[in-house]
């Protein structure tokens, strides 16, 4: 792996250089990352002990949150590590496996929020045929092509970069290792490679938007013809899904559909996504969701019952 590179280790330049920053960054993050834990393992619970698994959109929401899950642990860690640190270094492979790691676990939550997307556009728009063509076979087959895909995605990647050459200088401004910090750094043009890197991320992305946009539009318009009861409940549903989408999607736009550069933005961006997504997920799926409220009391209430029992 290192064998064109002469860089054994990276420097993270991370967030901030001041100290009081970086301090109140680190209680402020471990806060978040609580609350991630916390809220993402809560719908996990929730949906696996009821019967919300048997349905494609909580199926689809439960490994969302195991998706949050992997990927805000493959950054936070790291970052409230380097806060402390006075240098904040990453060795070369540990570098790539964390770049890999991170655009695996991005793709197939772009996956996953697809489909979703998919999931309530057959809901709406195909109510009769909803049954058949998203029995529990499929819902299976489609987390395995969203695996697929996001391997395939972070494959090419790491493909891309892995054979970059690296002589130094070795400072990523960053808090985590991506890809265009990593291509500012090759000792190479990389002016096609990063054409490459926009096409895999920037413009997959996009295209996956405006797919989501569409069905969105044709899900809105069939609604129309709905009671108003139920074009509530499912405007709710909808609402919450698209809200999420926007929050992941518009931070990847600004960092991955232009040429390969970096601006200092990118890692107040790059927090969304990281962190930001994660964290309001749960709440958004759970404060706009009967059937998940509805959920939550009976599991939760349950246990208290049973633990209370067991005490008396």
């Amino acid at each position: 792996m290192e064998s064109r590179s002469n860089v054994t280790v990276f420097i993270l330049l991370g967030l901030s250089q001041n100290k009081d920053i970086e301090i109140l960054c680190f209680v402020l993050f471990l806060l978040c990352y609580i609350a991630i834990w916390m809220g993402n393992l809560l719908i996990m619970i929730s949906i696996t002990c009821s019967r919300l698994i048997d349905q494609p959109m909580y199926f689809f929401l439960n490994y969302l949150s195991l998706t949050d899950l992997c990927y805000t642990s493959t950054v936070i860690p790291k970052l409230m590590t380097d806060l402390l640190e006075k240098r904040k270094m990453i060795s070369y492979n540990n570098c790539m496996t964390q770049l890999v790691t991170l655009h695996f676990l991005g793709g197939l939550e772009i996956f996953i929020l697809t489909a979703m997307a998919y999931d309530r556009y057959v809901a709406i728009c195909k109510p009769l045929h909803y049954a058949i063509i998203m029995n529990k076979q499929k819902c299976n087959m489609i987390i395995i092509a969203c695996c697929t895909g996001g391997f395939i995605h972070s494959a090419g990647l790491c493909l891309l970069t892995i054979l970059l050459p690296f002589c130094g200088p070795n400072e990523i401004d960053h808090y985590f290792c991506d890809v265009y910090p990593l291509l500012k750094l090759a000792c190479t043009d990389t002016y096609k490679i990063g054409l490459l890197v926009i096409v895999n991320s920037g413009l997959i992305a996009l295209v996956i938007f405006v797919i989501l946009m569409v069905s969105y539009f044709l899900i809105f318009y069939t609604l129309r013809a709905y009671p108003a009861e139920s074009r509530t409940k499912a405007l709710s549903t909808c609402s919450s899904h698209l809200t999420v989408v926007v929050l992941f999607f518009v931070p990847v736009f600004f960092i991955y559909i232009r040429p390969a550069s970096t601006f200092a933005e990118d890692k107040v961006f790059a927090l969304f996504y990281t962190i930001i997504a994660p964290l309001l997920n749960p709440l958004i799926y759970t404060l706009r969701n009967m059937e998940m409220k509805n959920a939550l009391r009976k599991v939760w209430c349950q246990k208290s019952f049973l633990i209370g029992r067991q005490i008396n």
